[in-house]
């Protein structure tokens, strides 16, 4: 039986996989984040071993459940809560055949994309870029109002926003109908990351 879905996901990019200090930074967020944190292990430009020495060094913590983004060899060779497909990943069903107690998750960026996902058999959604940010620099930003419809219209799919969420945004995320929130900045490069998480987690409670 799998545990419910966490409601805060920290993830990585290539520059803080490569960080020396990654593993101490991942214990002070374990500290705020509690059961309700997620570390995803993510980087696209990083090698297949790379991925799983980065996937292997987020799984060391006892509370905090690990997502693999987009590589399922990794999630299969690691002891993985879930993963995180998106647009170039392969489909929801591949990833249900190798792992059943998988969640099972999708990148979305627009109603559309959220309909196929929920369509597809994903169980939740990571929904963004809500608000601008520096990962996507290129990249409209949803909006509140537009975070609202895809919530509403995938009634019962938990949405994860991500994309320029900060603390002080976790409150009108949550009341635009989020579930969760996800967030690599405004967590692993925060000066103080067990209090960024705390926050985080306990606006989303």
């Amino acid at each position: 039986m799998r545990q419910p879905l966490p409601r805060l996901h920290a993830i990585t990019d290539e520059r803080i996989a490569r960080r020396a200090d990654l593993p101490d930074i991942a214990r002070e967020l374990a500290k705020g984040g509690g059961s309700e944190l997620a570390f995803h292990a993510r980087g696209r430009s990083l090698s297949g071993r790379e991925h799983y020495e980065l996937a292997v060094r987020l799984s060391d913590s006892q509370t905090v459940r690990l997502f693999v983004n987009d590589r399922l060899d990794v999630a299969l060779a690691v002891p993985t809560a879930g993963v995180q497909l998106g647009r170039g990943s392969l489909p929801v069903s591949a990833a249900r055949a190798l792992n059943p107690l998988w969640w099972i998750g999708k990148s979305v960026h627009d109603l559309a994309e959220a309909e196929a996902a929920r369509t597809e058999g994903a169980d939740y959604l990571v929904v963004g870029p809500v608000f601008a940010t520096a990962t996507h620099p290129g990249r409209a930003s949803l909006g509140l109002e537009r975070l609202q419809a895809i919530a509403s219209a995938v009634d019962g799919l938990p949405v994860i926003a991500i994309g320029g969420v900060t603390a002080d945004r976790v409150r009108e995320v949550r009341n635009s109908g989020a579930y969760g929130v996800a967030a690599i900045r405004a967590l692993w490069d925060d000066v103080e990351p067990a209090e960024a998480a705390r926050r985080m987690r306990e606006w989303m409670s």
